[in-house]
C-alpha cells in the first residue's frame, strides 16, 4: 500500500476502504509514516471530509492502536462524559460527584487546556500533590472505592489519537468535523464506559462557531455510538459566554467548591445539572429527563456531592486542605498582582469575544501557547459582572491576578472582550439541544 496513493485518493474526494485506513493508522503510530505525509492527509480530509464509513474505520482504526480498558468488573452502570471545550467550563468537575452521589461509576479520561481552553487535569492539578497516572488497576480500584476518577489519557491508549492530536494542532486541521469525532470517540470507546454524554459547545469561545457545525458534529458523534453499541446523549450549549464568573484554574476549583455547596452562579448549576441528569437516565436511576434534573438540583443542596468530591481527591493524593481552609478567592488566590479592570462608562456590559478571555487567561499564566509551556495555578481572572449586567462608570468588571509582570497589552486586553452599551443585549440560551 502507499501512502502517496491514499493522499491522491482523498484529495479528489474519493472513499478510502477499511484496510487502507487501517494500514494508514497503524503504520503512522509505528513511525513509519512521516509527519508530513500524514499532514497532507489531513489536510485533504479538512477539505474533502470523510463518509460515515470511513470515520468508522478511522475511529475503529484509532482504538486499536494501543490499550483497551475492561471496565465489566466493575459493578454498576459506568459513565463518561466529554466537552468540546470552552473558556470557564468546570462542568466535568461538578457533573463527577454529582452522578457518583447517586451511584453511577465515573470513569473518565480528561486532557490539560491549550490555547483559549481550559483542561479539566490543569484544574484538579490545582491540589498539592494530586496525581493523574495510574494503572489500569489503579484506575479500577479508585472508582471502586469513590464511584468515580478523572486520569490523564496513558501512553497505551490510543497512541494513534495522541500522535494526530498533536499533528492537526499545528497544521491547521484541528477544526475538522470528522477528525474531532473521531479523536473523541476513540478514547471515550477505548475506556469502556457504558454511557456516554457529550457536551458541544458553540459560539464564540467554543471550537466550532455556529449552531449548525455543533449539529453536524454531534449527529457524527451519535452515529459512532451506535456503530460501537454505546448510549450517547449529546447536549448542545452556548459558549457565546463564559460558563460562571471564573477563569482559570484554583480560581474555577473556588467556583467548583460554592457550587458543590449548595452555592454558585445559575448558569454553571443550570448545566452541570442537565448534563448529569442526562447521564442518570441512560444509566436507569430516572425514566424522564426533567424528574433527574430536579433530583440533581436538590442533590446540590445537601453534603454529599461535596463529599463524594472530597473522597474523589484524597484517593488521588491530593492535598484537601484548600477545601477544607476555603474563605475568599483572595485569600486563595495569593498573587504579586491583582488588576481590576473598570467600566469607562455608565449602561449595560456585552461581552462579543469569549475566546479572548481565554487568550487572556492564558497570558496571565492560566494557560498555554505550547503544550510544553508551565502553568500558574493561581493565575486567572474573576469577572465580576456577567453579561447584561447594568454597569455604572468606575465599577470592577472582571478582576485580574497574576504573577507575571503587567504589559500594557493586559490593560489593554480586555477591549477585545466586551463593551459597555446603552441598551441591554439580548438574553442568550444556554442550551440549544439535547439529542438522546
Amino acid at each position: 500500500m502507499d501512502i502517496l496513493n491514499f493522499i491522491e485518493k482523498k484529495k479528489n474526494g474519493q472513499e478510502l476502504t477499511k484496510e487502507e485506513i487501517h494500514y494508514l493508522i497503524s503504520e503512522y503510530t509505528n513511525g513509519i509514516i512521516p509527519d508530513y505525509q500524514m499532514a497532507a492527509f489531513l489536510m485533504a480530509v479538512y477539505f474533502q471530509s470523510m463518509s460515515a464509513k470511513e470515520i468508522f474505520y478511522l475511529t475503529e482504526a484509532m482504538v486499536n492502536s494501543g490499550e483497551t480498558y475492561d471496565l465489566s468488573q466493575i459493578p454498576g452502570f459506568k459513565v463518561d462524559k466529554h466537552s468540546s471545550g470552552g473558556v470557564g467550563d468546570k462542568v466535568s468537575l461538578i457533573y463527577g460527584p454529582l452522578v457518583a452521589s447517586f451511584g453511577l461509576k465515573v470513569a473518565k479520561i480528561s486532557g490539560r487546556g491549550f490555547g483559549h481552553t481550559g483542561g479539566t487535569i490543569d484544574k484538579l492539578e490545582s491540589f498539592p500533590g494530586f496525581k493523574t497516572n495510574f494503572t489500569f488497576d489503579e484506575f479500577v480500584k479508585i472508582i471502586e472505592k469513590t464511584n468515580m476518577s478523572i486520569i490523564s489519557q496513558s501512553q497505551e491508549i490510543v497512541p494513534a489519537d495522541k500522535k494526530i492530536y498533536q499533528l492537526r494542532d499545528v497544521t491547521g486541521t484541528s477544526d475538522s468535523l470528522p477528525l474531532i469525532a473521531s479523536s473523541v470517540m476513540c478514547k471515550k470507546i477505548a475506556t469502556g464506559s457504558d454511557g456516554i454524554v457529550l457536551d458541544v459547545k458553540s459560539g464564540s469561545g467554543a471550537l466550532l462557531k455556529s449552531n449548525s457545525e455543533a449539529r453536524e458534529l454531534a449527529q457524527i458523534m451519535i452515529e459512532l455510538g451506535l456503530d460501537f453499541n454505546k448510549k450517547v446523549a449529546v447536549i448542545i450549549t452556548n459558549m457565546s459566554q463564559p460558563l460562571g464568573h471564573a477563569i482559570g484554574n484554583l480560581i474555577e476549583i473556588f467556583e467548583v467548591l460554592e457550587v458543590l455547596q449548595g452555592r454558585g452562579p445559575q448558569d454553571l448549576i443550570y448545566i452541570s445539572c442537565k448534563v448529569a441528569a442526562l447521564s442518570l437516565c441512560q444509566g436507569g436511576i430516572f425514566d424522564n429527563l426533567d424528574e433527574a434534573f430536579a433530583a440533581c438540583e436538590a442533590r446540590l443542596k445537601t453534603p454529599e456531592p461535596l463529599n463524594y468530591f472530597k473522597a474523589f481527591i484524597k484517593e488521588q493524593g491530593g492535598d484537601l486542605a484548600i477545601i477544607e481552609n476555603l474563605t475568599t478567592i483572595e485569600n486563595l488566590l495569593k498573587v504579586t498582582n491583582r488588576i481590576e479592570i473598570k467600566a469607562k462608562q455608565d449602561g449595560y456590559l456585552e461581552i462579543f469575544n469569549t475566546s479572548e478571555l481565554g487568550f487572556l487567561a492564558s497570558r496571565l499564566g492560566a494557560g498555554r501557547s505550547e503544550m510544553t509551556d508551565e502553568i500558574d495555578h493561581k493565575a486567572g481572572i474573576y469577572l465580576n459582572k456577567k453579561h447584561g449586567d447594568v454597569v455604572k462608570k468606575d465599577e470592577v468588571i472582571m478582576t485580574l491576578y497574576t504573577n507575571r509582570y503587567p504589559t500594557q497589552a493586559i490593560y489593554e486586553w480586555p477591549d477585545k472582550i466586551y463593551r459597555v452599551v446603552e441598551k441591554a443585549p439580548k438574553e442568550q440560551e444556554l442550551i440549544y439541544d439535547i439529542i438522546q
